[in-house]
């Protein structure tokens, strides 16, 4: 499993062959690493309706021939633009190609960049062929189920820490202690002035506090678990 932070919240994995984009805001977004046509994917997986979430997921999905996992609105709406989709809705889970993927509660809002109604937000939960587990928490608040999450055995969660918009770095701590998983990747943060934070500074506490390693990437850096 080899997961690339691009950007705010726009991950890539590669998992078992496969290649799958996240919330690909890539034009547009101050801190993308990589341009929507530079990057292919097999699946895009979009966790709410906003414009730096969906981002260029149509564009992207229509030259690579992907297929697009989201909520049920979600999919409608990309469908009507002529691409392939998958709809799931929060707790149902489906075995793809790529591992067992289940969509979880995520805390916030999901208006589409026309306005749309996109549906509920989510996060991903997602277990690979290889048995690894990764929490991708899309953008929500902190919330007490976050603690059922963790039973699962989390390999890697990926969290925001930016606040305003979503869970800040204090939150995303105790999102941490409810979640235990072994790796922490935070993103969120620093794409725009009204959500940067001191990332070494929530590290250091993280790590303090728990038995969670903290992965500080810069847009376009990887890490392998």
């Amino acid at each position: 499993m080899k997961v690339t932070w691009f950007g705010h919240a726009a991950l890539g994995l590669e998992t078992g062959g496969y290649r799958l984009l996240v919330d690909p805001f890539l034009s547009g977004n101050p801190a993308a690493s990589t341009s929507p046509e530079s990057v292919t994917a097999d699946f895009v997986l979009i966790t709410h309706g906003h414009g730096d979430h969906v981002g260029d997921a149509v564009q992207i999905a229509k030259r690579s021939d992907a297929l697009v996992i989201s909520n049920f609105e979600i999919c409608n709406w990309i469908a009507k633009q002529g691409v392939k989709t998958h709809a799931q809705h929060l707790g149902g889970g489906f075995h793809h190609p790529f591992g067992y993927l289940k969509l979880t509660l995520a805390l916030h809002g999901s208006a589409l960049p026309d306005g749309s109604y996109g549906g509920n937000p989510a996060g991903f939960l997602l277990t690979t062929n290889e048995g690894q587990k990764i929490y991708m928490a899309g953008d929500t608040g902190l919330f007490g189920d976050m603690r059922l999450i963790g039973e699962e055995g989390i390999d890697l969660a990926v969290l925001p820490i930016g606040d305003n918009y979503t869970m800040g770095p204090a939150d995303a701590l105790r999102a941490v202690r409810l979640i235990t998983p072994k790796h922490v990747l935070p993103i969120h943060y620093d794409t725009f002035p009204l959500i940067a934070q001191d990332v070494q500074r929530w590290a250091q506490q993280v790590e303090q506090e728990t038995s969670s390693k903290v992965h500080i990437l810069k847009p376009g850096e990887s890490l392998s678990l």
